[in-house]
């Protein structure tokens, strides 16, 4: 069974309604490992060595984050930064992270609507998430379809139980090494 570590980047996580019902639908299981970076490093020193000591003994790598400004968290943002380095995760002698499994786990306050060619951010969620996922190709890892929870200032109690069972049988698929 795969072991997955799941990067919680949320700066103000007490505020996400979605997030903390996400969290909550995790099945229990040894094979994963919740690690909130903000709580971590919450003056954003970055132990470095403990990051890919983290990775290394992990097979998917998801990363669970607000869209923020078209982008990640700062954290996230430095975390791979300092964490992806030169010589350890791409370049050369860079294989540490070669074949494990890149995912991020988004929530975003717009509609999937909002996030597309014709709607008001003029551009699709996956648009805003192509460095990523060069980041991801540069390391050697395989890129997966991101998880997406949107319209989340619009979903109501019963629409964040589905999107929390979603993402609950979602992680027991990749516990499963059921990757689609």
């Amino acid at each position: 069974m795969p072991k997955i570590l799941i990067l919680l980047v949320h700066p103000v996580l007490e505020k996400s309604k979605a997030n903390q019902m996400l969290l909550d639908s995790l099945p229990f299981s040894e094979n994963i490992t919740l690690h909130d970076l903000y709580e971590e490093y919450p003056n954003f020193f970055i132990n470095v060595k403990a990051e890919q000591d983290l990775l290394s003994n992990h097979q998917i790598i998801i990363f669970q984050h607000p869209l923020y400004w078209y982008s990640c968290p700062p954290l996230m943002k430095l975390w791979i930064d300092m964490v992806l380095e030169d010589g350890w995760a791409y370049g050369p002698g860079g294989e540490k992270l070669l074949g494990k499994k890149w995912i991020q786990v988004i929530t975003t306050g717009g509609s999937k609507d909002a996030y597309s060619k014709g709607g008001f951010h003029g551009y699709s969620t996956e648009e805003f998430l192509l460095p990523f996922r060069r980041t991801a190709e540069l390391c050697g890892m395989d890129y997966l379809n991101p998880f997406l929870v949107q319209g989340t200032f619009q979903l109501n109690e019963e629409d964040l139980q589905k999107e929390s069972s979603r993402y609950s049988t979602f992680i027991n698929q990749l516990l499963g090494g059921n990757y689609e």
